[in-house]
């Protein structure tokens, strides 16, 4: 009995932590977005990130986590390096140049990269046929994507945005790789915490080499951005990202990256019906086509 209950709780707590990446990251998109029309997007995520940090910081030592060593910080810093400074920081910045649903169906691509990944820096083995297929259709996707909107004169595929997106995602993919096999504490969450405030450390050193200090004014800060800010701070960090985190080390990162199923939907919903994003057919065509690529790939992973 003992046993069966231990394991619906954690079956419990695995549809909880999917739920969580799946619906609360696809609605970051456009809470980064509107953040970012009144605080500068390097700046709005490295408070986002250390404020979260430093709440689990201190809620895992509260519960007893023992005092990190600096090879863990040095775990942290790298893992913190690739998911927030350049998964999170490029994708915030790129929103000055691309819808939020734009971004979502680019990072969508994420799972393939993993695969690129996996093979070329962690030595994981060539890609099967099928995971080459999703390859090629997430390309085909992609580039659909971006000539659909260059043909309308749509600003929403600026080729800036578009790489930025895209690097964001590579990123986050060798991020998400690294950690699995890095060397944290005990703790998830102390872990978690240590790899937002490094990463909200380096966050703020990057917007201030690119003179976002500048830009930041007070005085014009929204109401909105705010709002916007204490949702990414609280849900987007401390639970979706903390979510993700104790996923990694669960299940396997391909598994944990099928988030990339479900958020673009969620976030081209939001970016029309709150953020009056125009959706157009080649987008949902492209969309289409790139998230079964990524079932593809998904499915040859599980094989």
């Amino acid at each position: 009995m003992q046993t069966i209950t231990a394991t619906k709780h954690s079956l419990l707590k695995l549809v909880a932590a999917f739920a969580a990446v799946y619906i609360i990251w696809g609605s970051t998109y456009l809470g980064v977005r509107f953040a970012s029309e009144t605080i500068p997007p390097l700046l709005m995520a490295s408070v986002r990130f250390l404020v979260s940090g430093s709440i689990l910081y201190i809620v895992a030592r509260a519960k007893g986590a023992s005092a990190p060593q600096p090879i863990h910080w040095r775990s942290s810093a790298i893992t913190g390096f690739f998911l927030l400074l350049l998964g999170n920081g490029l994708m915030a910045w790129s929103l000055k140049f691309v819808a939020s649903s734009m971004a979502a169906i680019l990072v969508a691509t994420e799972p393939f990269w993993l695969v690129l990944v996996a093979w070329l820096l962690f030595g994981k083995g060539k890609p099967a046929i099928k995971e080459v297929l999703g390859l090629v259709i997430g390309f085909a996707g992609i580039m659909i994507l971006i000539s659909a909107g260059n043909h309308s004169g749509s600003t929403v595929t600026n080729p800036i945005g578009v790489i930025m997106v895209m690097v964001s995602a590579i990123a986050w993919a060798i991020g998400s790789m690294y950690a699995t096999k890095a060397v944290n504490t005990d703790s998830s969450i102390l872990t978690v915490a240590m790899q937002m405030l490094a990463g909200g450390v380096m966050l703020v050193i990057a917007g201030t080499l690119v003179g976002e200090w500048k830009l930041l004014h007070f005085d014009a800060v929204t109401a909105k951005s705010l709002i916007a800010l204490a949702y990414l701070t609280f849900f987007g960090s401390l639970v979706a990202f903390t979510a993700y985190s104790w996923l990694l080390g669960k299940v396997s990162p391909s598994l944990a990256s099928t988030y990339a199923f479900v958020n673009p939907v969620v976030a081209i919903f939001l970016g029309w019906s709150w953020g009056g994003e125009a959706i157009s057919g080649a987008m949902l065509l492209a969309s289409g086509i790139i998230i079964t690529s990524v079932i593809l790939i998904t499915q040859a992973k599980h094989k």
